[in-house]
């Protein structure tokens, strides 16, 4: 049952860890990682981890929302760079809103303005539009809701939401778009991602870890892996009353068409 981990920060594990899941790939039937940056560092070393093993990690360079805005400098630095390796490029990502750290100051009663956030991500679009790449998609609830107006008014089709959450009428919208969605192990456990699975079509889900994020269950106390993608992939069969094989064709080729990968 060969897969691909959709969504992994492989760049956020130590050394040793990191090069241990790229040596396991085989074993673990896992036949590639998109790994997506945070920050022009964490670019640099997404790309070095990919030269390890050029046919089976594919990069995805850009800004993570939940974090401190870039000066100018830094923002025209990552830019720069990503002009300059746009052909080692398999997307523009993770890019997207500040959803969880806006919440978090909201909730401790001070203001968060979203706008320059909102600015930075066009920023992105627009760029990704230029050099015809696919957007890794960090937006979720209300926030996917702006982020499909932004990626309508940049003419971008290609677009991953990852660990995608929403309303009803955000998850149609997406789905007439044709957006894709990825489903983390957590699908074992929370009914709101259970939902999502039940009601979104196979034909546009992908699987991912977004390790070494940890989770819970039957994976706690353990550090993610791309092999935990397998249960997942049985777990959505399960929900879509599917074979495992046939589930498991379906999402490696979705993501093999996504990612236009050869």
């Amino acid at each position: 049952m060969s897969a691909i981990d959709a969504h992994i920060h492989l760049d956020m594990y130590d050394e040793e860890s990191a090069k241990a899941i790229i040596a396991e790939l085989e074993d673990s039937q896992v036949q590639a990682l998109i790994a997506v940056s945070r920050h022009l560092d964490s670019c640099k070393a997404t790309k070095q981890l990919k030269s390890l093993a050029p046919d089976h990690i594919f990069a995805a360079y850009g800004f993570h929302p939940e974090q401190e805005l870039p000066t100018e400098t830094q923002l025209e630095a990552l830019i720069g760079w990503m002009s300059e390796h746009v052909s080692d490029m398999i997307a523009v990502g993770e890019i997207g809103l500040p959803y969880y750290t806006r919440h978090e100051v909201e909730e401790a009663g001070k203001p968060f303005d979203v706008a320059p956030y909102i600015q930075l991500l066009q920023r992105f679009l627009w760029q990704a539009a230029q050099w015809d790449k696919p957007v890794v998609l960090h937006a979720v609830y209300e926030d996917a809701e702006i982020v499909c107006d932004l990626l309508a008014k940049y003419g971008l089709k290609r677009a991953h939401f990852h660990w995608f959450k929403g309303s009803v009428e955000t998850v149609e919208r997406m789905i007439g778009a044709g957006y894709y969605i990825s489903i983390t192990p957590d699908v074992l456990y929370e009914e709101e991602i259970r939902t999502l699975v039940r009601s979104f079509p196979l034909e546009l889900m992908m699987v991912e870890t977004d390790g070494p994020w940890p989770f819970e269950g039957p994976f706690a106390g353990n550090e993610t892996h791309p092999r935990m993608i397998h249960a997942v992939i049985e777990q959505i069969a399960e929900l879509k009353g599917k074979t495992v094989q046939d589930t498991a064709a379906i999402l490696l080729q979705n993501t093999y068409r996504f990612y236009q990968l050869s």
